[in-house]
């Protein structure tokens, strides 16, 4: 009983630091205007710019809007800037010597890693929000009612919540944030664009076919398109993570938080020795 209280004890403390940090990561990112507006127009500019002036030339395989199909993987490109978002934030405080400073207070260890991972999935509700209505305004719309419409999103936020879990253990071990900025992130680029999201992967050549998709982003747009009843859904001879792509993404994520969370807390540790 005195155990189960100690490990109830330990819990809610680190809950409660976590929280703490994550109001000043939030808090940071009010004193950044510049930041919050290019966040919050970079989504439209990528609907336009992807939707209307891409989009006239590409064919939408079985038939439909292309810009119905482009939404769910505009959502999916999204969802992944919690990589380069944190990997920065992470790689600042880790060169200023912010986490020298928390690990010198009597503060749960795993808080500090919360706070970064929980303020970045606050910070993307409002860019999926922008987003929504975006596609919205131009024509898209999810065809089969709330709850699978939920499902989507929900995957959407959990992905993103354990890619987090990644950009914190890779701020932590590049320690720099110039590096992060100019080498880190662009190499994260190809990695979105190499997907489903914006064309099939059919006419992709056999390997690199293979690599988009097995890549998470295809299976998130390949998911959310199914749950949303948009063209571009995944039948007949596929991919396995393209035949069942939300179980794919769940997979991802679980992965993803057993492998990062345990290596950002030990980085963090170790930090300080």
């Amino acid at each position: 009983m005195t155990a189960l209280t100690s490990r109830m004890g330990r819990l809610r403390w680190t809950f409660i630091d976590g929280l703490t940090l994550v109001g000043r990561e939030l808090g940071r990112v009010r004193q950044e205007p510049g930041e919050i507006v290019g966040a919050l127009l970079f989504p439209a500019i990528v609907v336009v710019l992807f939707g209307y002036v891409l989009g006239s030339a590409i064919q939408v395989p079985g038939g439909g809007d292309y810009r119905e199909y482009l939404m769910p993987g505009l959502f999916s490109m999204i969802t992944f800037t919690a990589l380069q978002g944190v990997m920065a934030r992470t790689a600042a405080d880790a060169a200023r010597g912010v986490m020298d400073r928390f690990r010198s207070m009597p503060m749960a260890r795993l808080a500090v890693p919360f706070g970064q991972t929980g303020a970045d999935s606050l910070i993307g509700l409002p860019l999926l929000a922008i987003m929504v209505s975006t596609g919205l305004l131009v024509g898209w719309q999810p065809h089969h009612g709330l709850i699978p419409t939920a499902e989507a999103f929900g995957l959407m936020l959990l992905l993103r919540y354990a890619l987090g879990w990644v950009g914190v253990y890779v701020g932590l071990v590049v320690k720099n944030e110039q590096m992060v900025a100019q080498v880190v992130v662009p190499l994260f680029l190809p990695f979105t664009m190499l997907s489903n999201s914006f064309v099939p992967t059919d006419g992709m050549p056999g390997w690199l076919r293979f690599l988009a998709d097995w890549n998470p982003v295809s299976a998130l747009t390949a998911a959310s398109r199914e749950l949303f009843g948009n063209p571009g859904a995944p039948s007949g001879d596929v991919a396995w993570p393209l035949a069942h792509p939300a179980t794919t993404v769940l997979l991802w994520s679980a992965v993803l938080l057993a492998v990062f969370v345990p290596l950002s807390l030990r980085a963090y540790m170790r930090r300080g020795r």
